[in-house]
C-alpha cells in the first residue's frame, strides 16, 4: 500500500502546484473588493455634503436625479421649460432667447422672421430646408433620388404653393421605380 500513498501524495501535490496561481488570485481579487467596498462606504457617506457644497462650484449632483435637478434629456434637445426655472445657463443666455432656458438651435420662430410654413398645401408644418419641412424634404430627397420629382416640387418654393404626391407602395412602388429607371437609362 506504500506506492498508493505514494502516488496519492504526488497527485495531491500536482493538482496544489496547478491551483497555486488561482489561489493567488482569488485571495487579491478578495483584498480588491474590500478596497471597493470601502470607497464605496466613504463616497456614500460624502453625498449629502457634495449635493449640499458642489452648486458653490459649479458641480451638479453626480447624475442622480434629485428634486432639484431636472431629469436628464437627450444631448441637442432644450431643458423642460418651468415656470420658475431660474439656473446658471438661463441667466447666462443671451436676451433674445424665451423663457425656455438655453440658447434654441435652428431657425427662429415665424414670429420673429424666422421660419415659414412648409411649401406642401395643407402641411403647417414650419419649413427646415429648401422650403419644406423635415417629412417633406425627406419625400424630396427620395423623389431625387429615384429620378421621379415633379417639376412643381422646386426648391425654396412659396409656402402652402405645392401640391403633395401620393407614392404608390408596394408593387405598384417597385413597378414605378422599374418604370422610372427605364425612362431615365
Amino acid at each position: 500500500m506504500s506506492v498508493d500513498k505514494a502516488f496519492r501524495e504526488m497527485v495531491r501535490n500536482e493538482i496544489e502546484a496547478q491551483l497555486k496561481p488561482l489561489r493567488d488570485l482569488v485571495s487579491r481579487l478578495e483584498a480588491g473588493t474590500s478596497d471597493l467596498d470601502s470607497l464605496r462606504s466613504v463616497a456614500e457617506q460624502l453625498a449629502p455634503l457634495a449635493s449640499a457644497v458642489g452648486p458653490l462650484f459649479g458641480v451638479s449632483g453626480g447624475g442622480r436625479s434629485s428634486a432639484s435637478t431636472p431629469a436628464r434629456r437627450s444631448p441637442g434637445r432644450p431643458p423642460k421649460s418651468s415656470g420658475s426655472s431660474s439656473s446658471s445657463s438661463s441667466s447666462s443666455s443671451n436676451s433674445s432667447s424665451s423663457s425656455a432656458g438655453g440658447k434654441r438651435r435652428g431657425r427662429k420662430p415665424a414670429d420673429e422672421g424666422g421660419a415659414r410654413d412648409c411649401a406642401i398645401q395643407g402641411c403647417g408644418k414650419p419649413s427646415r430646408t429648401k422650403g419644406y419641412c423635415a417629412a417633406h424634404y425627406q419625400k424630396l430627397r427620395m423623389l431625387e433620388k429615384t429620378n421621379r420629382r415633379p417639376s412643381e416640387w422646386k426648391d425654396y418654393a412659396a409656402p402652402n404653393s405645392v401640391e403633395d404626391i401620393k407614392l404608390p407602395r408596394g408593387r405598384a412602388a417597385a413597378k414605378a421605380l422599374a418604370e422610372a429607371a427605364k425612362n431615365a437609362g
